[in-house]
């Protein structure tokens, strides 16, 4: 006998579970479309070339995984770890034909070869949101605001999320002005953004041996802890005149004016993928104490499109997951309000004469044209067995038809909550020709 587990590290989604992810889906969906996103999808599978090219180390290289032939043979190609390089391959493609900006997102399945952990999964589901074609501020302005809105539009009480914002130049600046060399630099921000995954006497350990001076891992220490651009400058005032804090300054104060300056947080410590991001860099972080944790980020890739073409397509982007926003919605307990908004007002139709197959599909296709959810029975039912399915089933009403109500023109339509019941006259409004016999 086969198992009927799934494979592992992967889980099934029964009607009840994928509900609340389809809401999560649908809320994406809206908030990316009332912004003029259009939506798009790519293949499954794509080019190792592609993946390794820009992935970064670990989710190009370790979590990556590999498809085989026919012939047993690995191929060039792997399921899709991410949507990013997947875009910007598409866009690159059609780029000089397409309208700027271009405002894509997508919502899709991804596998990462990754050791699994609470909320992360080797096979998710994520919101990708990408603007190309811009180095306008308010491109990066607008997918914050978008990034923003999506949190609020899910109504989680006050001060459960923040957003925090940094920008990789800022960093870049800080490092020359310690004395930290171009050579070094990639695999020292790189260090530094593990930050979370080992011990902080560890990470001053390593740069110590391989790149730094004490002194100089003294002053990465206090730019990490530094908690407002402020308190950055004061630190560093080397930096106050540098377009880059200007721009962060700008952004910070836009969103403000949008009402939304309870949400943001400038953090020096943010650095995130060094092999994307250019300039801005940003995240979505969970401040509940059950479930502290960065729920999702993004910021520029204006380079990622070398890779395909000589020209240097300006993006920006962020990709939240299902798994995270779902723990985040059941941190503040949101799950249950979700299904009750999400809840499908469907109807029963049970089959309650033995001879009225026919009658019940009849009157069913009927009432579905009324933009009427109907559930039909398959089989003759007792109205007892009938009542005792739909409760099990959560049907929110149940129609009864059968020789008395076809008599008398009405089908009779019961609420499985209040257990009232009303008539509806078939004649005037879902009189067919097959009911008039």
């Amino acid at each position: 006998m086969l198992s009927t587990k799934p494979p592992k590290w992967t889980q099934d989604r029964y009607p009840q579970e994928f509900q609340i992810r389809k809401y999560i889906f649908d809320t994406w969906r809206k908030v990316c479309t009332e912004f003029g996103y259009q939506e798009y999808l790519g293949p499954l599978v794509e080019s190792v070339d592609i993946r390794k090219a820009k992935s970064g180390e670990d989710v190009g290289w370790t979590e990556l995984t590999q498809i085989t032939n026919r012939d047993g043979e690995i191929s060039d190609l792997a399921l899709r770890p991410e949507m990013t390089p997947t875009v910007t391959r598409m866009v690159a493609k059609n780029y000089n034909q397409l309208a700027k900006p271009i405002r894509y997102f997508s919502i899709a399945n991804f596998y990462r070869n990754e050791r699994p952990q609470r909320g992360r999964n080797r096979e998710f589901w994520q919101l990708n949101v990408d603007i190309f074609g811009s180095e306008n501020i308010y491109a990066d302005v607008e997918i914050l605001d978008l990034a923003i809105s999506l949190m609020l539009w899910f109504n989680p009480p006050k001060w459960s999320w923040i957003l925090n914002i940094n920008n990789r130049f800022i960093i870049d600046e800080v490092l020359l002005s310690i004395g930290i060399s171009e050579d070094n630099k990639q695999e020292i921000v790189r260090t530094m953004d593990k930050r979370d995954k080992l011990p902080k006497d560890s990470i001053q350990e390593i740069l110590i041996e391989k790149w730094l001076k004490k002194n100089q891992v003294e002053m990465l220490v206090n730019y990490m802890n530094t908690k407002t651009l402020d308190e950055l400058i004061k630190l560093f005032p080397q930096i106050k005149k540098s377009k880059w804090v200007e721009q962060t300054t700008f952004i910070i104060k836009t969103l403000s004016d949008l009402w939304y300056s309870e949400y943001i947080e400038f953090k020096p410590s943010l650095i995130r993928g060094f092999d994307y991001y250019d300039w801005l860099v940003f995240e979505i972080f969970d401040i509940h104490p059950d479930n502290n944790r960065a729920l999702f980020g993004g910021g520029r890739y204006n380079g990622l499109s070398s890779i395909f073409i000589k020209e240097n397509i300006p993006a920006i982007w962020f990709a939240p997951g299902d798994e995270t926003m779902k723990l985040f919605l059941e941190s503040r307990g949101l799950l249950d309000k979700i299904i009750q908004k999400t809840d499908v007002k469907n109807m029963y139709f049970p089959i309650l004469e033995s001879w009225f197959e026919n009658e019940v599909l009849n009157l069913a296709n009927t009432l579905r044209k009324q933009w009427r959810n109907i559930v039909c029975g398959l089989e003759f039912q007792k109205f007892a067995k009938a009542m005792q399915y739909a409760d099990k089933q959560w049907y929110n009403f149940v129609v009864i038809y059968g020789e008395q109500e076809k008599k008398k023109w009405v089908y009779r339509v019961k609420d499985m909550k209040t257990w009232k019941e009303k008539d509806f006259d078939l004649k005037e409004r879902f009189c067919s020709r097959r009911l008039n016999k």
